[in-house]
């Protein structure tokens, strides 16, 4: 795995599991990270969409920051949900059916989003908590 700081290349970091084995009842949570190449890359992916859509079905917490949110848009799980993000995003996230609000942490039944690493303190906390709590049935029947 190749990781990135903004558009240069990072470390690179061996794979436990390769997307295409793994599953969404194989983990309690999923975190998705910002910058923007790699949601943008995350995004066309059809193995990382459907497994990204695959925990707002079973209800279980997603927490995205920055530029994360494009995959939540392209998984077409923010209709009628309220998020934040990067704020190049919000037209995105409107087009899509959400709600974009400029807060420094913004939770919706399992869903926690921040815009920007600033925010980072406040995401982190509330991710922890909202993972914590676990399965949120509202969220589940919130899926196309």
């Amino acid at each position: 795995m190749q990781a990135f700081k903004h558009l240069d290349k990072g470390d690179t970091f061996p794979v436990d599991q390769p997307l295409s084995e793994a599953g969404a009842d194989d983990y309690d949570a999923l975190m998705l990270p910002g910058g923007v190449a790699n949601p943008d890359q995350l995004r066309m992916s059809p193995d990382a969409v459907t497994f990204v859509k695959a925990f707002f079905a079973a209800g279980k917490p997603v927490a995205a920051i920055c530029h994360a949110p494009w995959t939540l848009v392209e998984a077409d799980v923010v209709r009628g949900r309220t998020l934040t993000s990067w704020p190049s995003l919000q037209t995105d996230i409107r087009n899509a059916g959400g709600n974009w609000v400029d807060e420094k942490v913004c939770t919706d039944q399992g869903l926690v989003t921040s815009r920007k690493p600033d925010d980072l303190p406040a995401f982190c906390a509330k991710m922890v908590e909202e993972f914590a709590e676990g399965r949120h049935p509202a969220q589940a029947s919130s899926v196309s």
